[in-house]
């Protein structure tokens, strides 16, 4: 057999038929010139806030089951949707928000029924917090099911859970027959986003779909209530649009 031809040429389109190089440094080249291309705008989607259209949500929620990372309103700050049970797209989310893989992501469900099925048995806090402030900008972490895989919770054994108070994630949650995940659609240090076109400017390229719910309800992150301190019961790791005095009052009167 003939030994592989390691100086393998090619004739440069453009350049005249006589020119011709080795293929490594055809590549070479290729890699270091411009294309004169700009980056790919990520498709915006418009879908009514107050009803939304069955069609754009079937599409939105058969791009997440594809494994596609979407922006997606809230009735807080813009997320990142993608499928939790997809390890490519929980990749994606980090990456695109140049996120630290210790930190969990958490998630948007439906209801929950839908909870349980995510966490462990779950404690008599959980549920009279559900009742008052679901669906609301209150996210409760507590302890995540096996489902869950590890990626997601970051190994801490957690999983921070949400029914928001808006139509669209309710019902791509509900078309997907999935929870999507909900971390902020923005790059980590960077000012969380309420309206689609701030998604756009700031992930850029990152992102190739955005849904458009319009502006956000509201500019003050979730309320985060941590359930997993069997002593404590309950703590707030953050303050956020519920305010602290509230919830302590909430406990407070039984």
């Amino acid at each position: 057999m003939r030994p592989l031809v390691r100086g393998f040429w090619r004739r440069l389109p453009g350049l005249g038929s006589r020119l011709t190089m080795p293929l490594r440094d055809m590549l070479s080249l290729a890699l270091e010139t411009p294309t004169g291309k700009e980056p790919v705008r990520a498709e915006i989607v418009k879908i009514s806030s107050e009803n939304p259209e069955a069609s754009l949500i079937r599409y939105a929620a058969d791009q997440i089951r594809a494994g596609e990372v979407l922006g997606m309103p809230t009735d807080t700050f813009y997320g990142l949707a993608s499928d939790p049970f997809n390890l490519r797209a929980v990749d994606r989310v980090y990456e695109i928000k140049s996120r630290s893989r210790h930190k969990p992501l958490s998630l948007l469900i439906e209801s929950v029924d839908q909870a349980e099925e995510l966490a462990q048995p779950l404690p008599e806090e959980f549920y009279a917090l559900a009742r008052k402030f679901w669906p609301g900008p209150l996210t409760m972490i507590v302890r995540a099911s096996s489902r869950l895989p590890l990626k997601v919770t970051a190994n801490t054994g957690n999983v921070a859970l949400r029914v928001p108070n808006s139509a669209i994630p309710r019902a791509v949650v509900e078309a997907a027959r999935i929870p999507i995940t909900a971390t902020s659609a923005n790059l980590s240090g960077e000012s969380e986003c309420t309206t689609a076109e701030a998604v756009r400017d700031q992930l850029k390229d990152r992102i190739s779909l955005i849904v458009d719910g319009g502006t956000s309800p509201r500019d003050v992150a979730s309320t985060i209530v941590d359930l997993t301190d069997e002593e404590a019961r309950w703590k707030i790791q953050r303050e956020g649009a519920i305010s602290a005095q509230v919830i302590s009052e909430f406990f407070a009167r039984g």
